[in-house]
């Protein structure tokens, strides 16, 4: 008679096979400082193409916040440029793919770029656009929220009512301190979740969850130094917005090229065994 249990596979085969986890570097303010100066010499090495990133994104902020100029929607104007910097990893991507290429030596042009950036669409870079639009959208939705909530009685006729709502009410105030609360918290989760993951996706071939717990991982290992490179980046990019968007054409590429290098001293290279067994 034929056992019932000949041919099925052992106890031990049975077990769940150990999943990869990416080890990361333990990373010192040193690493910031080396990374800024490697990021604004690959802006300085190709200053036009770099530029040229910092331009579109700069561009495409000031139609966004025309559109709702256009639309009425007076209200959204500040939350929308406050929020904006939020979708600038995504942006960035053609940027950590020139600093790839010029720490291995690689010459390049227009094409390359542009070609390595629309192939990212068939990637899991995608998946990671979509988290980043939808953290940008409920962004949108909670100031809307709060709006509704606090201000439910304000009127809204031009910005400049806006304003002196906004500034020189209780209302406005208490709007400003929630408004700032949840937009800290939603600017801490998108930074914790694409801060390594971005330039990882398109470094090496991996699954946006495993960036995005390298990523994790990474700013868990070392908050402080990610703590004071996010307030490097949160000053930047807002400071950036003063002069109608335009200070994005240097600053975006700069940190776009920062990005990248802080990326490769927090994760070992591929080829040198950095994927180890979960215990």
């Amino acid at each position: 008679m034929t056992s019932n249990t000949e041919g099925s596979p052992s106890p031990d085969k049975l077990k769940p096979r150990p999943r990869s986890v990416l080890e990361v570097n333990t990373l010192t303010a040193g690493d910031i400082s080396a990374s800024l100066k490697d990021g604004f010499s690959d802006f300085l090495a190709r200053p036009v193409m770099s530029g040229f990133f910092g331009l579109f994104y700069a561009v495409f902020g000031i139609l966004f916040v025309w559109c709702l100029v256009w639309l009425g929607k007076i209200w959204m104007i500040i939350p929308a440029a406050v929020g904006f910097p939020l979708v600038a990893p995504f942006a960035a991507a053609g940027l950590y793919e020139m600093s790839r290429r010029m720490q291995a030596g690689e010459n390049f042009g227009w094409s390359e770029i542009l070609t390595v950036m629309a192939r990212q669409r068939n990637r899991e870079m995608g998946w990671m656009a979509f988290v980043t639009l939808f953290i940008f959208w409920v962004w949108m939705y909670q100031v809307r929220l709060w709006l509704a909530i606090i201000l439910q009685d304000a009127s809204f006729s031009d910005f400049d009512g806006f304003l002196n709502v906004l500034f020189f009410t209780p209302q406005g105030w208490t709007f400003l301190a929630v408004g700032t609360c949840a937009g800290a918290f939603l600017s801490a989760v998108l930074f914790t979740v694409t801060v390594v993951a971005m330039p990882m996706l398109l470094d090496r071939e991996t699954n946006f969850v495993t960036a995005m717990l390298t990523s994790i991982r990474a700013v868990a290992e070392n908050p402080v130094v990610m703590l004071g490179w996010a307030a490097i980046i949160s000053a930047a990019m807002l400071v950036s917005l003063v002069p109608a968007f335009l200070g994005l054409i240097v600053t975006l590429p700069v940190l776009g090229h920062t990005t990248w290098h802080l990326y490769r001293r927090a994760v070992p290279p591929a080829e040198e065994g950095s994927l180890k067994p979960e215990s």
